[in-house]
C-alpha cells in the first residue's frame, strides 16, 4: 500500500532589499513566519557597493537559507525583478545554458546576478513555492517591516 504523502510545514516568506543609491549602499531583510506555531524571526544584512536587484535577490535567498527542513513557501515581495525572474526568465536562462537574449536576433549573453540566481534555483528546488507580489510601502505590514530593516541595515555605511 503506498503511503501519502505528509503535507509539507506551511510558512510565509515576506523580503525585501533595497539601495541608497544604485549601486550604492545596499541592504536586504526577511521575515519568516510559521503559522501553526506562531514562530516569527526576522533578518537582516548590509553590503557597502551593490545595487537593489542583488539586495531583493539576496533577502529572498537569506530566508530561504533559514528553513531548516523541506517547506510550502508563500513567498511576499515588491520586487517585480524578483517575480519575473521565477515566473519567467529563469526557467529559459537555464535551457539556454544560463544565457539571456541579449537583443531581437537571439543572441545570447550573461544573466546578471548570475549567481544568485543560480543559489536561489537550488534554493527553491528544495522547498514548494508559491508567489505573492505585494505593493511595496503601501502599508502592508510585514513588507513595511522588511523595508525599515533594509534601510536599517545599509545606514551604517552612511555615516548616520
Amino acid at each position: 500500500m503506498p503511503s501519502a504523502e505528509s503535507p509539507l510545514p506551511v510558512v510565509n516568506l515576506f523580503t525585501d532589499g533595497g539601495c541608497s543609491g544604485n549601486p550604492g549602499p545596499g541592504g536586504w531583510a526577511f521575515i519568516l513566519q510559521h503559522p501553526e506555531s506562531g514562530k516569527e524571526i526576522e533578518h537582516a544584512g548590509a553590503e557597502q557597493l551593490t545595487t537593489n536587484n542583488r539586495m531583493e535577490l539576496l533577502a529572498v535567498i537569506r530566508g530561504l537559507e533559514a528553513l531548516k527542513k523541506r517547506s510550502q513557501v508563500e513567498l511576499f515581495t515588491d520586487s517585480e525583478y524578483v517575480r519575473q525572474g521565477l515566473m519567467q526568465w529563469m526557467a529559459k536562462w537555464k535551457a539556454n545554458g544560463w544565457k539571456r537574449k541579449v537583443d531581437s536576433r537571439g543572441k545570447l549573453g550573461e544573466v546578471k546576478n548570475l549567481e544568485l540566481w543560480q543559489r536561489l534555483d537550488e534554493l527553491i528546488a528544495a522547498h514548494r513555492l508559491n508567489f505573492h507580489r505585494v505593493a511595496g510601502h503601501s502599508g502592508h505590514p510585514e513588507n513595511d517591516r522588511c523595508d525599515e530593516l533594509a534601510v536599517a541595515a545599509y545606514q551604517k555605511f552612511l555615516g548616520r
